[in-house]
C-alpha cells in the first residue's frame, strides 16, 4: 500500500476479505474496470497501463494491474515464494512478487479500486526504474522456462 493515500485505506477490508475467502493474493485494481486513476497526466496512465499489456503478454498472468502496490498476500504465498530470491527494487518488484506467486500455482484476484495520485511527494519513476521493469520481466519469464524461478 502507498503511504501516501493513493490507495483508500478503506479499501484494505475488501482486500483482506478477498484473501480470507480463498485468493491468495488480492490485488487492488486500477484497471480491472476500465482506468480508475484520478490525477495522473494522460501520459502516466499509458505507461502504467501498456506496461501491465507488456506484462501480461511476456508472463501469461492474466490479470490486468501486474504493477499495482495495493496487494494482500496471504501468509502461504510469502513462505512459499522465496522472498530472499526477490531481486528487483523499483515497480517491477510488484510484478516480480505477483509472477512468483502465479507460478506456485496461487490464486490471484483482482478487486476494483479507484487510484488518486499523491497530494505530497513525487514519484520515483525513472529510466532505470523502466529498464528494470522491461528486461526484468523476460527474465523472469526465462527463469521459470529454465526452472530457474
Amino acid at each position: 500500500m502507498d503511504a501516501d493515500f493513493s490507495h483508500n485505506p478503506k479499501d484494505l477490508p475488501l482486500l483482506l476479505k478477498t484473501c480470507q475467502s480463498g485468493a491468495a493474493v488480492a490485488i487492488g485494481s486500477r484497471y480491472v474496470k476500465g482506468v480508475n486513476v484520478v490525477n495522473w497526466p494522460l501520459s502516466r496512465v499509458l505507461l502504467s497501463y501498456f506496461a501491465s499489456v507488456y506484462v501480461r503478454f511476456i508472463t501469461g498472468m492474466q490479470i490486468m494491474d501486474t504493477t499495482a502496490g495495493f496487494v494482500c498476500y496471504h501468509r502461504s504465498v510469502l513462505e512459499k515464494i522465496g522472498l530472499d530470491k526477490i531481486k528487483f527494487v523499483g515497480y517491477a518488484f510488484q510484478i516480480e512478487m505477483k509472477y512468483r506467486a502465479y507460478s506456485k500455482g496461487f490464486k490471484l484476484v483482482e478487486i476494483p479500486i479507484i487510484f488518486t495520485d499523491r497530494t505530497k511527494g513525487k514519484s520515483k519513476m525513472s529510466g532505470g526504474i523502466i529498464k528494470e521493469a522491461v528486461f526484468g520481466v523476460l527474465q523472469l519469464r526465462f527463469k521459470k522456462i529454465f526452472n530457474q524461478l
